[in-house]
């Protein structure tokens, strides 16, 4: 598996490269991918433009995003385990590369998984920075931050909580990298008490210590929840000025959970304590049901449909996916002014948008198309017409899809 390759000299001396260094913010220069889902082998050069693959279902498009999304902390935009992203055909592994443009120059990024007894006693998947060995995904934050919507998430609003909650934490780590930390030292902690609370005797001392890490950890989970939500409200909010609210409706996001409303009123430290002390009342009660039940793990995402007032699992489908799409422009606009506030481009915010104008009538198309420009991201949009993307005939590089091969329209 190569995920090492030094910067390739061939990307910097393109006219794409040239072009590029034009660009506002960062971006994917260069994708490679060898035995991943159904490619074969593929290295495609990308300039600053949009890019919108065109092919049948099942050609590879949505394969191509997923292996981008793997850039994050996560499984992707799947959720796939990594054992189960290789080629059918192939020999068992599977690798993926990004070359991106950051404000401190080219970086290659790497990620994969050896094939067969390779594996033996290694981490389920290899995560590379310019060829450097890292402990996980989380390190790509610091050069690369995604966000995505797939058809999957049209359900948002009437499914389960957890998967509100991970959308919720997936906007609070694009906009704050430490928050993955966060929820990391949450879960382990958790699953190391849960473990404990087996034993008819577990050791006291230690349990307290374990409680105080996620009490902490915990706090400052719902904390970051509840200040990233606020965030975007103000960003989509009609009187900040977002292009996107001419067409699309802005939502109003909302962390409930019992740390979440407890930060209401109470002072963070405060609320710390108090969490601390349920844990250590609650042992008995969360030995007896396998598992912890209160914390932020149980939090759930409130959203309503600004204009209407009316909570989204309440609208039409057609008005949750316009929903959607307001808190996917309006966390790209959050991410995007974080860096120019800090004075630089920063991790660039890079769009995946799979089967994006499908369901849209042709005014939401157009002002979502406008929208993207307007920001000047570097979006990955995919569709089987293309037709519907003709607003960017002369503004976004067309490939075709298929069966796992690439090519100029």
């Amino acid at each position: 598996m190569d995920t090492t390759s030094p910067p390739d000299p061939d990307i910097c001396n393109s006219p794409d490269f040239t072009r590029l260094e034009k660009m506002v913010r960062p971006g994917i220069v260069k994708i490679t991918l060898s035995d991943f889902r159904n490619y074969a082998s593929l290295s495609l050069q990308l300039g600053p433009e949009p890019v919108v693959l065109i092919g049948e279902n099942g050609a590879g498009k949505t394969n191509l995003l997923e292996a981008i999304s793997l850039f994050m902390p996560g499984r992707g935009l799947r959720g796939a385990p990594a054992e189960t992203l290789a080629r059918a055909q192939g020999a068992g592994g599977w690798s993926a590369g990004l070359g991106v443009r950051s404000p401190a120059g080219m970086m290659q990024l790497g990620t994969g998984r050896a094939s067969g007894h390779e594996n033996d006693g290694k981490p389920s998947r290899i995560v590379r920075i310019n060829g450097q060995n890292k402990t996980g995904p989380g390190g790509f934050l610091q050069v690369l931050r995604l966000i995505w919507l797939t058809p999957s998430m049209d359900g948002l609003f009437s499914g389960p909580a957890s998967e509100r909650r991970r959308f919720l934490d997936r906007i609070v780590t694009a906009h704050d990298p430490s928050h993955a930390r966060r929820l990391s030292a949450f879960e382990r902690a958790m699953r190391e008490r849960n473990k404990l609370l087996e034993n008819p005797a577990p050791d006291s001392a230690w349990l307290s210590a374990l409680e105080r890490q996620m009490a902490e950890q915990g706090t400052a989970i719902a904390a970051a929840r509840r200040e990233s939500a606020a965030r975007l409200n103000m960003l989509m909010a009609p009187e900040n000025g977002a292009a996107s609210t001419a067409v699309f409706p802005f939502a109003i996001l909302g962390a409930k959970g019992r740390l979440e409303n407890d930060l209401d009123g109470h002072a963070a430290v405060e609320v710390e304590d108090n969490y601390r002390t349920m844990l250590g009342d609650s042992r008995k009660i969360d030995a007896a049901a396998g598992r912890c039940l209160h914390g932020p793990h149980r939090s759930d995402m409130e959203v309503l449909h600004g204009p209407k007032n009316m909570a989204a699992k309440l609208c039409s489908t057609g008005e949750q996916k316009t929903l959607l799409i307001a808190m996917i422009l309006g966390q790209t606009r959050m991410i995007a002014q974080e860096g120019a506030n800090r004075g630089h481009m920063g991790a660039g915010p890079v769009l995946l948008l799979d089967e994006i104008a499908a369901h849209l009538d042709a005014r939401r198309r157009d002002g979502l198309f406008a929208a993207l420009l307007d920001m000047g991201v570097q979006t990955f949009m995919t569709g089987t017409d293309a037709r519907l993307f003709s607003r960017l005939e002369n503004e976004a590089a067309f490939w075709h899809v298929n069966d796992g091969a690439i090519t100029r329209r």
